[in-house]
């Protein structure tokens, strides 16, 4: 006598409130790492999120998996910005202004206090959302520079570079005082980026190779 074979069961799709809190629990974490620094404590996350402690420990299970979800999502924001600056059909260097401070307004440099040395910075999901934007910001600048609009004497670091000093607030509670003066700031940078140039930039273009060693 056979036995039937049980049908394989389907995985089980997280519920949409189950979704909405670790959202919640990425958009508070983000915005406190960003005010406070590096150490804030799970609960005052919880807090700002308005979850429970059980519901932050079960999504996330130690301080690193947090960081790391946090800094992908800001990235995935940032590489969104980037499609959306090339996907428009006008002047390329406008289009790259535009995708300047969108990502200056993600403040992903004030996120980087919190890589330790403990923190896996080669992990793949960080791999993967770096490479992504790496390659979508490099698509924009070729552009530009194709157009006549970008001084060719500068690459993706410059810019990142420039976007991530000039958006990165000193972590404190009265960090987002300085936010009035952050696109200001950025436009008098990137005019300086325009075509043709008036000056010879002194050192070395900053590639992408050139950030990571």
């Amino acid at each position: 006598m056979q036995t039937a074979t049980p049908a394989p069961r389907k995985a089980t799709r997280p519920r949409a409130d189950a979704l909405r809190n670790r959202e919640r629990i990425v958009t508070a974490a983000r915005e406190m790492f960003v005010e406070f620094g590096p150490d804030v404590p799970f609960d005052e996350i919880a807090r700002r999120a308005g979850v429970g402690n059980a519901t932050v420990y079960r999504n996330f299970p130690d301080r690193d998996a947090l960081v790391r979800e946090v800094v992908c999502s800001v990235m995935d924001r940032t590489a969104r910005a980037a499609e959306l600056a090339l996907a428009e059909t006008g002047d390329a260097f406008e289009a790259l202004e535009r995708f300047a401070h969108t990502a200056a307004d993600e403040r992903i440099s004030a996120l980087c206090p919190m890589i330790s040395s403990t923190f896996d910075r080669n992990h793949p999901d960080l791999e993967d959302a770096r490479r992504r934007v790496e390659n979508l910001v490099a698509r924009l600048m070729d552009r530009a520079k194709a157009a006549g609009r970008l001084r060719a004497d500068v690459e993706y670091g410059d810019l990142m570079m420039g976007v991530a000093q000039l958006s990165r607030p000193p972590a404190g509670t009265g960090c987002m005082s300085a936010d009035r003066f952050v696109h200001r700031h950025l436009q008098l940078f990137l005019d300086g980026m325009r075509a043709p140039a008036r000056t010879v930039l002194p050192g070395a273009a900053v590639t992408v190779e050139g950030l990571r060693s």
